[in-house]
């Protein structure tokens, strides 16, 4: 494009000269270098074509995220499994037995530092934990609701949910990996009416079964039989479930901070349980408690330390025996 010298003249913006001569042969045309102005004008047509409304930068390939931290499938769980050892726990009991309550109370503990002789040291489920302890930190008016814990809604009804939990234990500084399900109580009961196992599969593979019982039903003297009986029902079907070494059975025993069980009641279960050759440690706790004498998660340190420890040892692999005088037990290697 070329500007004229004569006044007036519009040849640079609509391209017929004032003098109606030829815009190119015009004596009193400037000639300029058109090459930049074609390509600024290039550049203008391809920013006004494609970058109207585009960002302006282009966005990653990968958009970096912090991990769901909801409960985990058992995919996650096996993944897990795979790099360190992991304590994966299973949760049986009745409805309101207060196995939520339970789980809710150790993260509070944890999440405060008050559970005694461990500290926090990683979780993957963060979100679920703080999804279930949520009723615990609603308050009325100053005064405590009537159900701390909601009833556990699982959405997949076929496949359970584990809440993910690495401690750190004071005494020696060792950390151990929990994996620990979050089930609904009509699992349990399911379990014991139909036998349905399909959902319970991963008890296979626990190192520890917690049944939780309502202390207040068993020292209830209409209701306890019937709590005695379901206790070995379930235990009758994890028999079944289970071929080869049995997992070790605790029975947690809620609301301690109510009633104390006695010996009585303690002995049937034991006993009960003990008619399918199965050995049970008893532990009671207070997840949640008005009575100052039991403060809110009385019993979880111990539940945790029971969980963990391995009280049965293995044969040793190369045991050392004395050497006896006048025995050449190098020659008579393997010799009738």
């Amino acid at each position: 494009m070329s500007s004229c010298r004569y006044e007036g003249c519009t040849v640079s913006e609509t391209g017929r000269c004032a003098l109606e001569n030829d815009p190119a042969t015009c004596s009193n045309r400037i000639a300029q270098d058109s090459q930049p102005e074609q390509d600024a004008r290039s550049d203008q047509a391809e920013f006004d074509g494609r970058s109207v409304g585009a960002p302006v930068l282009a966005s990653p390939i990968e958009t970096p995220s912090f991990p769901p931290s909801t409960s985990l499938g058992t995919a996650a769980v096996e993944e897990m499994m795979v790099s360190r050892y992991v304590t994966v726990v299973g949760i049986l009991g009745d409805p309101e037995a207060g196995k939520t309550a339970c789980l809710a109370s150790l993260y509070l503990l944890v999440s405060h530092a008050m559970l005694d002789g461990w500290s926090f040291a990683n979780s993957s489920s963060l979100m679920a934990f703080e999804e279930i302890s949520r009723g615990a930190r609603r308050w009325n008016n100053g005064e405590s609701p009537d159900q701390m814990t909601v009833h556990t809604e699982m959405a997949d009804d076929r496949q359970p949910g584990f809440l993910h939990l690495k401690l750190r234990r004071n005494s020696d500084s060792r950390c151990f990996d929990l994996v620990l399900p979050d089930l609904p109580g009509e699992w349990s009961k399911d379990f014991i009416r139909t036998a349905r196992s399909d959902r319970l599969e991963f008890l296979r593979s626990a190192d520890v079964i917690w049944l939780v019982s309502d202390g207040r039903i068993l020292a209830n003297k209409e209701l306890r039989q019937g709590a005695v009986t379901r206790l070995g029902q379930l235990a009758a079907r994890l028999r079944a479930l289970i071929t080869g070494k049995m997992p070790r059975l605790i029975l947690v025993i809620t609301h301690r901070d109510v009633v104390e069980q006695s010996n009585d009641i303690l002995s049937r279960i034991v006993s009960e349980l003990a008619k399918h050759d199965l050995a049970v440690e008893v532990i009671p706790v207070a997840p949640f408690s008005d009575d100052e004498n039991f403060p809110a998660g009385f019993g979880l340190d111990a539940l945790i330390t029971a969980t963990v420890q391995h009280p049965d040892e293995g044969p040793v692999f190369w045991p050392a025996s004395n050497p006896k005088a006048d025995q050449r037990s190098f020659l008579s290697y393997r010799r009738d």
